[in-house]
């Protein structure tokens, strides 16, 4: 096992606060600016960003972002809530000119030192790290902020530049095989989304030759009300007493991704009792039903639960659809693509809290295709999300593998 010094992260790096913008900057297109909830390691997201105009970024091209650029949240949560906690880090893997908002800090090399930028973003990524960054910081209950200073003051191990390479080219080595894997769900996710226009929308599915449209549809298709098409069973209301380190998973409403999804991270452990229509099984389709973010992004909008080979149930925040004259398949799809999810979330009222009285829903008419073609689309649709959920799979276990190696590395435990 190797020894490694430990020194000052500020004989080495230097971070770099971004721009105040102010709120008449601000425009509906433009440039992007990357704000503190654009971090979400292991990368920047262009999700939800805000914009500035070209003639306002270029009078600020010192805060213009390069690819690969690492940056940190100065702003964020307390520990007990890690998904936005202060101190994470992400890059910035895409190659459009975005701008830096103030506290978000990139972090560069100092001039003429003997260090690996690579090396030095996966000690900051360690999830050790983080806590320690989250421990010092000063703010509110609900905001934590730590300065730049605070992040130099770090002691990281320094060894040898050329084994600092070695330990980030094992790690990158992962991080490449994630973000190859996410690329190709993202050309399978357009893929689907072709298909269902060209069949469902521009009307050119198999036999559309030969198939008469009558009233605006093709023969043997219909219109039919939601609430003929589909029930729902209502989730599963809980107290805190009930959710523990013991018991059945239970996804709620942060498992739900806007624009279709799952997110394991937010998987909660249920002990008390629920009925045998409150169990969730792999391909069952679930709908948000609340929001909390103001923006409509999770209200109406639906998932595919994944084969996670445990038993789970569900929460009050969503909904289980159960079809009636269609497939999951379907229904997944015109809620996704054909903008249903939209329809159904300009439906919820609330003033903190957006809520979805299911029932509403229920008399908005939507297409349905024939038995034949919707058969012959299911078929094609499992098949594309098989592929997406092994990739998914594969993502997960590369995960797993990087963080658990991460920290052997750092401290010289597995030598490279």
């Amino acid at each position: 096992m190797s020894v490694w010094k430990k020194v000052k992260l500020g004989d080495y790096i230097d971070i770099i606060s971004g721009f105040a913008f102010k709120a008449k900057d601000f425009s509906e297109f433009g440039i992007p600016v990357i704000k503190i909830k654009n971090i979400k390691p292991p990368y920047v997201t262009l999700e939800d960003v805000s914009y500035v105009s070209e003639e306002i970024a270029h009078k600020q091209k010192k805060f213009i972002l390069e690819y690969d650029d690492i940056l940190i949240a100065l702003t964020g949560s307390h520990i007990n809530q890690w998904e936005s906690v202060v101190g994470r880090i992400a890059r910035v893997k895409y190659t459009n000119a975005s701008l830096l908002n103030q506290r978000v800090g990139k972090i560069i090399l100092k001039d003429k030192v003997q260090a690996d930028l690579d090396y030095i973003y996966y000690f900051l990524s360690q999830d050790e790290v983080k806590f320690s960054l989250a421990t010092i910081a000063g703010g509110a209950a609900n905001q934590a902020n730590i300065s730049p200073t605070q992040i130099m003051n770090l002691k990281f191990p320094c060894p040898p530049l050329a084994t600092q390479k070695k330990i980030a080219g094992i790690l990158s080595a992962y991080d490449d095989l994630i973000e190859n894997n996410k690329k190709q769900i993202k050309l399978l996710e357009e893929a689907a989304q072709r298909l269902y226009k060209e069949w469902f929308v521009d009307l050119r599915f198999p036999g559309h030759e030969n198939t008469k449209i009558i009233d605006g549809l093709p023969e043997g298709w219909g219109r039919e009300k939601m609430g003929e098409i589909f029930g729902y069973v209502r989730g599963k209301s809980y107290t805190s007493k009930e959710i523990g380190d013991n018991g059945v998973l239970m996804v709620n409403l942060k498992n739900i991704r806007a624009y279709g999804g799952y997110n394991r991270n937010e998987e909660k452990l249920f002990s008390g009792k629920y009925s045998k229509e409150q169990k969730l099984f792999s391909g069952d389709l679930v709908m948000g039903t609340t929001d909390m973010t103001k923006e409509r992004r999770l209200v109406g909008y639906v998932a595919l639960v994944p084969n996670i080979g445990k038993e789970i149930t569900f929460s009050m925040d969503l909904i289980k659809l159960l079809p009636r004259k269609t497939t999951i398949s379907y229904i997944y799809s015109n809620m996704l693509y054909g903008g249903f999810s939209k329809k159904i979330s300009a439906l919820a009222n609330g003033t903190n809290v957006l809520h979805l009285k299911p029932q509403v829903m229920m008399n908005l008419e939507m297409i349905v295709p024939n038995e034949s073609i919707t058969r012959y689309y299911d078929d094609i649709f499992w098949e594309n999300q098989n592929k997406i959920e092994l990739l998914h799979n594969q993502i997960s276990l590369c995960i797993e593998a990087r963080d658990r190696l991460l920290p052997k590395l750092m401290s010289g435990e597995v030598e490279v």
